[in-house]
């Protein structure tokens, strides 16, 4: 029997006390230049962060929500498995109510491993591996057999049993079957030494023949070499027998006394494949990475022909295509091939499979391949990369958060972003993100504006509210919303062209094209159209190029822009100069370190899975100078004083009166024309957002001597009003008689050009072509292009 019950009432039930939660409250945040941010946030929306470059958006966004989002989840493990996981510390902030899972999708880049690829980094390339080892004729073996990181392996011997009390000796053997080729290690490419560059062989090893960098005779080599008894280390290197060379050379590891001391000889290239080249060639230090570039030559592996897979893994094959082969495609045609497969024994794999690839196309990726080495993706194409396991994700009230998502995005592909940001929205998420494109800003549905300035002038909450309102509020990211470029009246003349004669780089398919020098050139074209192979790929070494590309710096929490930048030389030197004491005393690194704390300004206590502690050091209160050094004065001001300076303090300092030191002052303007003003000299580098960071860059490169300059995107991080300040940096460059040339998806910096190359007409094997050389007026005037649309759309925008 069922009874219905009839509602009297006209009024809804009271909401339940569970619904009321929509709402992500952050009270009192005091991370890095938070000024005690209160804001809350709309849960189940789109919310967007703007602010110019180092007013604390990362800071509240990711070191304070999303860190402690993350740091809450982490606790409910066990010890021992936090015992794994990265420690992290409660961020400074009074109360963080209302928070939900955090999914963070940053632009940190992929880990550069020469082993890892794109199909890696994505379980894209797992899946391949089962379903070759399913499907694949010959058969050869588990998923192992197909897998580059996995070698080989076979053995035998005698192991020893219990059985019924007695002790059985049985002989076994075992095989692992792995598909790392042999010759190159699953690398794809083999190393070939330039022996001339290891040492000067018309020396003696005792003379300082060798010329690799910590290769000296007087430490501990210097002992085993003259020990080791394979050669003479008086004779001249030219003089050795055949015997001699192979020793010093290639000699396999061979354990030996030296002064009565045991220890391992080994020849000098297999110890330098160990030491050098195990790291991947963009965290080396400068000079380590000279002497690679110098002394070694990387081919691709003739025995593999760089697909990095043993010859077995290469013969077994699913409808005539191996799994090398379906690595090397473009990802939208592999996509294509694996719809076509039907084996009911493997369909659920098919459809993972399946899903996975088609997301890259959408995401606008189907121009990779899953071969392609992931240390070479942009940032944007790593953070897109990263969304792919996102899309088709069933969780629901999840926090995601996006910093910057349009990156190296062209105007056609930023639509495409935006309609992912709100797809995910729309299935009951959060969505936070960092940026700066008003395209991408107009999709929000509540909008946090943080500032007024950058570092200690910014920090606060300026706006919170709708696009609408963010217009009409007057803060500097509203009055710059609207901001169109015109076109240039007047355009410069070229003073001459670089050639570049058929191109083939990846994609590009046999370009030439003249770029013009003494002018502002901009490449552009959709992402993934060839435009970094074009400019990095293919312009003639030695043709007095200073590149700045998108490579993050790379600096522990001792470097700061003093540090990296050099200035901290010339004042160092100013200081000892003006006491009569030497330089190493001024730097916190060496001599005039602080003995309790080593010169790093605080004690770090490890709680091994719980976050360690930071405490500021008692003896030297956070200056990290032993009390001594601070009574030595320059101007007046102690070396601590000094680091605790703005760049426009100090550009001031060391410009007049007792302290003026011109090579200091030199580098402190460079840092001040890239608009970095308000950084202080002595700040972590850590701390520094993504756009500070490259701006740091383009002022270190500044100094280089060189005629053309190449920049990647240099307005990757940057406010709609710093982007005014960077044209008007890159004219004073073109203006002092250097080549600009820059590869850019920004209309601004379009407009601003002097000449044009676009790539396409799309992306991956679509593209590769230029189809369009001119001025700005010209594409607009032509719209035959997507960028010709685009700016074209932006300059009317502009009337």
């Amino acid at each position: 029997m069922s009874s219905t019950a009839t509602r009297t009432d006209t009024q809804s039930p009271a909401p339940h006390s569970a619904d009321s939660h929509d709402l992500i409250r952050v009270h009192g945040a005091r991370v890095n230049n938070l000024k005690d941010v209160s804001i809350e946030i709309p849960k189940r929306r789109l919310t967007v962060f703007t602010g110019v470059s180092g007013s604390g958006k990362s800071s509240l966004v990711f070191d304070t929500i999303a860190a402690e989002s993350q740091r809450l989840i982490n606790e409910t493990y066990s010890t021992f498995v936090q015992g794994f996981m990265p420690t992290l510390a409660r961020p400074e902030v009074d109360v963080l109510e209302g928070l939900t899972t955090a999914i963070i999708v940053d632009q940190q880049r992929m880990g550069a491993d020469p082993r890892s690829t794109v199909g890696t980094a994505t379980d894209a390339n797992a899946m391949l591996r089962i379903l070759f080892s399913r499907l694949g004729k010959p058969h050869i073996g588990s998923p192992q057999a197909f897998s580059f990181n996995v070698a080989s392996i076979s053995g035998a011997g005698a192991v020893t049993l219990e059985r019924g009390g007695k002790t059985v000796k049985e002989r076994r053997d075992f095989k692992i079957t792995g598909g790392m080729c042999p010759r190159c290690e699953g690398r794809g490419s083999v190393s070939d030494f330039d022996v001339s560059a290891l040492y000067d062989d018309s020396l003696s090893l005792n003379e300082g023949a060798l010329t690799i960098p910590g290769y000296s005779m007087d430490g501990w080599y210097g002992r085993i070499f003259r020990g080791c008894g394979f050669f003479d280390p008086d004779k001249p290197i030219r003089k050795f027998t055949k015997r001699e060379l192979q020793d010093l050379l290639h000699k396999e590891p061979t354990k030996i006394k030296v002064e009565g001391i045991n220890v391992t000889y080994e020849g000098l290239i297999p110890k330098i494949q160990k030491s050098f080249l195990a790291k991947d060639r963009e965290a080396m230090q400068p000079h380590i990475r000279a002497f690679v570039d110098r002394a070694i030559t990387f081919a691709t592996c003739p025995e593999c022909d760089g697909t990095r897979l043993a010859e077995a893994a290469r013969s077994s094959k699913v409808k005539g295509i191996s799994i090398a082969d379906a690595c090397l495609m473009q990802i939208s045609d592999l996509a294509k091939w694996v719809r076509g497969l039907d084996e009911p024994s493997v369909a659920p794999l098919l459809a993972k499979l399946q899903h996975t690839l088609e997301a890259f196309v959408e995401i606008g990726l189907g121009y990779l391949s899953l071969d392609r080495p992931s240390g070479t993706l942009s940032g944007g194409e790593a953070q897109r990369v990263k969304m792919i396991r996102h899309l088709g994700s069933s969780l629901t009230d999840v926090t995601y958060v996006f910093d910057e998502p349009t990156i190296g995005l062209h105007p056609h592909d930023i639509q495409r972003m935006n309609d992912l940001l709100l797809r995910l929205r729309d299935k009951g998420n959060t969505v936070l993100v960092v940026e700066h494109k008003p395209e991408a800003i107009a999709i929000a549905d509540h909008v946090v504006d943080l500032g007024p300035g950058a570092g200690t002038a910014g920090g606060s909450v300026c706006f919170e509210g709708t696009i609408e309102g963010l217009r009409a509020s007057g803060t500097l990211t509203g009055r710059h919303l609207d901001d169109r470029a015109v076109l240039k009246e007047s355009l410069r003349t070229p003073s001459g062209t670089l050639e570049i004669r058929g191109a083939s780089a990846h994609n590009l398919r046999d370009v030439d094209v003249d770029i013009p020098l003494g002018v502002l050139t901009v490449v552009t074209g959709v992402a993934g159209s060839g435009k970094s192979s074009l400019i990095h790929g293919s312009i003639p070494p030695g043709a007095g190029v200073v590149s700045i590309d998108q490579t993050p710096i790379r600096g522990s929490r001792r470097s700061n822009p003093a540090t990296y930048t050099g200035l901290l030389d010339p004042i160092r030197k100013a200081f000892a100069k003006a006491n009569g004491v030497k330089p190493a005393l001024f730097s916190a690194n060496s001599e005039g370190a602080c003995p309790t704390c080593n010169g790093a300004g605080v004690i770090y206590t490890d709680l091994a899975m719980m976050a360690g502690v930071a405490t500021t050091c008692e003896e030297c209160e956070g200056k990290r100078f032993e009390a001594s050094v601070l009574e030595y004065h320059l101007g007046g001001r102690d070396i601590s004083e000094v680091l605790a300076m703005s760049v426009a303090e100090a550009e001031e300092f060391f410009g007049t009166g007792e302290a003026r030191t011109p090579a200091a002052h030199k580098i402190l303007d460079r840092l001040a024309d890239v608009g970095l003003g308000y950084l202080t000299l002595g700040q972590p580098l850590t701390t520094l957002s993504g756009g500070e960071r490259q701006r740091l860059k383009l002022a270190t490169h500044m100094a280089e001597k060189g005629g053309v300059y190449v920049l990647d995107e240099p307005t990757t991080g940057l406010h709609l009003a710093d982007v005014e300040q960077l044209l008007g940096l890159l004219d004073r460059l073109v203006d002092s008689g250097k080549s600009v040339i820059v590869i850019e998806h920004h209309q601004a910096v379009m407009a601003h050009a002097d000449w044009i190359i676009d790539l396409g007409p799309g992306a991956g094997h679509d593209g590769g072509r230029i189809v369009f050389e001119g001025t700005p007026a010209d594409l607009v005037a032509d719209r035959s292009t997507l960028t010709g649309e685009h700016l074209a759309a932006y300059v009317d925008a502009s009337r």
